[in-house]
């Protein structure tokens, strides 16, 4: 008996111990961290959905395509950037290509995409921005260059029969800063361009 006591002592113990890790960091810490996301962000605790009357159209922490069903860009929608993720902008199978820079397949691609893009726009294809010719690790990155956003004008423009000028601003108006000011480098969200731009062309 005198040998168990100390065992059983240890055995209550880890058991108690056991009992309120589970319920402090099981079920009280989940639900402070929903509670605080709910209350102080709730549109980023809620996926940052982007609604269009009240229609879930996507969200703006993933990119989607902007293509017909054969797989041409749509003229009249800006482009996101690349996606190696399945047949492109496919959330199960978010990743990159993890081809290296001097991989022919990812080179072949880069030039074929190059001149896609040089044909498309209508511009000379030393201008094109990295980012339109390569994709992103994820293969979900929402977000383009102001470079590449700024080189989509005149077709976007042309296609709805827009002045230039306006479909310009309106992307002057979508430029995000840096984080902090400093983090990273400026961009531009293609899903809540292109839904503005809808907006503009409902006012025009």
């Amino acid at each position: 008996m005198s040998r168990s006591t100390p065992r059983f002592r240890q055995t209550w113990t880890a058991l108690r111990a056991l009992l309120v890790f589970t319920v402090v960091l099981g079920l009280g810490y989940p639900l402070v961290v929903l509670g605080l996301g709910q209350s102080l962000f709730p549109v980023q605790a809620n996926g940052s959905l982007v609604r269009v009357d009240g229609d879930v159209v996507g969200s703006s922490l993933l990119g989607q395509s902007f293509r017909d069903a054969d797989g041409d860009p749509l003229p009249e929608w800006f482009q996101p950037r690349p996606s190696a993720a399945g047949d492109g902008y496919d959330g199960g199978a978010s990743g990159g290509s993890n081809q290296g820079p001097e991989n022919p397949d990812l080179i072949a691609a880069i030039e074929e995409r190059r001149a896609a893009i040089a044909a498309f726009e209508g511009v000379d294809p030393a201008s094109i921005p990295a980012d339109a010719l390569t994709a992103s690790a994820s293969g979900l990155d929402p977000h383009i260059s102001p470079a590449y956003a700024l080189l989509q004008v005149d077709r976007v423009a042309a296609a709805r029969a827009l002045p230039e000028s306006a479909v310009h601003d309106l992307v002057e108006r979508h430029i995000r800063d840096r984080d902090l000011g400093f983090v990273g480098e400026p961009t531009v969200n293609v899903l809540e361009l292109n839904v503005a731009l809808a907006q503009l062309d409902e006012a025009d």
